[in-house]
């Protein structure tokens, strides 16, 4: 489990230094016609030696004063969250949104629950396994609450392969049927892969040759790569992360978190009131 949980720690920090990476490249990009003098706009308005001299001055103004490019970056950082903030705002207060509409999700709990809980998960995801039985209480303790399970294979090729299943399962059972599916997948204690996840349909009552035929269907591929268009709109780069009211929330953040969110929503309309 420890390898699975530093993959998905690998993914969020890899996700961290590709936006550092943008940063800085946008910022020599901005810079780098200052430093060399051939600035397009001021091309025609300084001489030679003028655009060396100033690029010189600006060279020497910043390799004495690092943290200026420190703070430059530190600044478009913040301004790229925001706008990712703003964005996934946007999508998740959106009704018709793919996040609401899309039919690639398992429905559990209330389907017709006034309050929704999305949560975007791996079947080898350890955190997702810990968050399962929060997820069950919150079901026992809100009636009222649907809770739509989208899969998010990120950590390795046997969370594809479980999801694939998990989707051709999900042709022939829905509700209680495939929350017994998803739960016992997700409780095994060993790597999940296609074995796995076929064993537990088959255990379950699926009709196995329907199974295998649907797993290659390319509705269950794309369904899957649309969850994952899905997560990076909103820039969910780590499981489990849960939509719930207007808010995105991210890891297993417990039971009671979710609860108190789950009063405000019922409260409010909002996680937040």
């Amino acid at each position: 489990m420890f390898d699975k949980d530093l993959k998905m720690s690998m993914r969020s920090t890899a996700s961290v230094l590709r936006r550092s990476a943008l940063a800085g490249a946008t910022l020599m990009a901005f810079l780098a016609p200052v430093l060399t003098g051939v600035g397009a706009n001021a091309a025609d308005e300084f001489t030679a030696a003028q655009k060396a001299e100033i690029g010189t001055i600006i060279k020497s103004y910043l390799l004495e004063n690092p943290e200026i490019l420190r703070d430059a970056l530190t600044e478009l950082e913040l301004k790229e969250r925001a706008a990712a903030a703003d964005a996934r705002a946007s999508i998740v207060a959106d009704p018709s949104s793919p996040l609401y509409t899309s039919n690639t999700g398992a429905v559990v709990g209330n389907p017709e629950g006034k309050i929704s809980l999305i949560e975007f998960f791996d079947y080898n995801c350890s955190y997702c396994k810990r968050a399962l039985g929060d997820i069950a209480q919150l079901m026992k303790n809100n009636p009222d609450l649907k809770v739509v399970l989208k899969d998010l294979p990120i950590l390795s090729p046997g969370s594809i392969e479980a999801a694939k299943v998990a989707a051709a399962f999900r042709n022939q059972f829905s509700g209680d049927k495939f929350w017994a599916f998803h739960q016992k997948l997700l409780s095994s204690r060993t790597s999940v892969g296609q074995a796995q996840a076929l064993a537990v349909a088959k255990e379950l009552g699926a009709d196995m040759d329907r199974l295998e035929k649907d797993m290659a269907a390319p509705a269950v591929i794309e369904g899957i790569k649309e969850t994952d268009r899905i997560a990076k709109e909103l820039d969910i780069n780590g499981t489990p992360s849960f939509i719930l009211g207007q808010d995105v929330v991210v890891g297993a953040v417990g039971e009671t978190e979710l609860q108190t969110k789950i009063a405000n929503v019922r409260k409010c309309g909002k996680a937040l009131c």
